[in-house]
């Protein structure tokens, strides 16, 4: 099957290309390398980061709660 595909972004053209470059291989076999995996019918699994080494490390300051603080105050003379 062949394709057409217009109006391609600089940086997705950018981020294909230097894929491209990086792997060895054809841009067209990068692009549809992509479509395949963004379209579910590959067989690869994505590498996901479940953010585990993070959670919870959460160290309150007073200066940022002071901070988000002031983000939640009304200004009424917006309001009016």
């Amino acid at each position: 099957m062949q394709y057409t595909i217009r109006d391609i972004p600089a940086a997705v053209d950018s981020a294909i290309r230097k894929r491209a470059r990086a792997t060895g291989k054809s841009l067209n076999q990068v692009a549809v390398d992509a479509l395949a995996e963004a379209s579910g019918v590959t067989d690869a699994r994505r590498k996901r980061r479940d953010l585990g080494d993070i959670a919870g490390s959460w160290k309150s300051e007073k200066a940022v709660e002071e901070a988000l603080a002031a983000q939640d105050a009304v200004d009424a003379e917006l309001w009016k």
